[in-house]
């Protein structure tokens, strides 16, 4: 990204501070529900449709959403299945996504796939991405009080109607989509990161779930739009990498807080 930006630069900004609130709200809940770590993983699935996309020639994302959200629904039937818990179900997908996805990726085109790059959007698609990120922070405060519930106190959830089955499938389809916006500037392999990063400042910065999902919002906010300023006068670095770094150094500030 240069300096001087372009409509399809400005489209392009804009989603990806969009998606930073995004991330920051969903990632707060998968701290609470402890399967954080697997926010990492999770962006890996979307790999083996990446490496299709580049290998047949179709767009990368589309390709990435088709095996990320096959590969949601996989997790989800299987831990319904073996009772197992959403990590476990999460390390099995992960380890042929990842496999099959290496493989199946050209050479050339497989360090962008893992770790981004920045590129101007055309309104169509900035439009697509603005949709679902909305639809994710719609969902998230929708069902806001039943995940919390469901976190807390599962048998009064399900003494009060909460689907604990279904709460977990909208968790998992919008935890996805949070991460399928993310794929086009941070990678399959960096996209979990800005999940995870930032819920941890938060964590330590708040003590209630209100300021907590403040506190990682705007952590994910700052990582994003640092990380661009840093890319937009330093073009030869990747987005992706860069804002990792600084939601890392944010986190080692967030650790001067003494704990309360």
């Amino acid at each position: 990204m240069s300096i001087t930006a372009s409509p399809g630069d400005i489209y392009g900004i804009i989603l990806a501070l969009l998606f930073a609130v995004a991330a920051g709200l969903v990632g707060s809940f998968a701290l609470m529900k402890g399967m954080l770590l697997a926010s990492d993983v999770i962006s890996h699935v979307a790999l083996p449709g990446i490496g299709l996309a580049f290998l047949f020639g179709f767009n990368p994302i589309l390709g990435g959403a088709t095996t990320l959200f096959l590969g949601t629904l996989l997790i989800w039937q299987l831990q319904k299945k073996t009772g197992l818990a959403t990590d476990a179900m999460v390390g099995v997908v992960f380890a042929g996504s990842l496999a099959i996805g290496a493989a199946l990726t050209p050479k050339e085109d497989l360090v962008e796939a893992l770790f981004g790059r920045f590129q101007p959007l055309s309104f169509f698609t900035f439009l697509l991405g603005l949709v679902a990120v909305l639809l994710v922070i719609f969902v998230i405060f929708r069902f806001k009080d039943q995940l919390l519930l469901a976190l807390f106190s599962p048998q009064l959830a399900a003494a009060t109607s909460v689907r604990l089955d279904r709460m977990n499938l909208y968790f998992l389809l919008v935890f996805s989509l949070t991460v399928l916006v993310g794929l086009r500037f941070m990678g399959a392999l960096l996209a979990g990161a800005l999940i995870i990063i930032p819920a941890t400042t938060g964590r330590r910065l708040a003590g209630n779930v209100s300021r907590f999902l403040l506190s990682s919002c705007l952590a994910s906010v700052a990582a994003v739009g640092i990380g661009l300023v840093i890319t937009a006068f330093l073009p030869r670095f990747s987005p992706g990498p860069i804002i990792v770094a600084i939601s890392a150094v944010l986190f080692g500030l967030s650790l001067l807080k003494k704990s309360v």
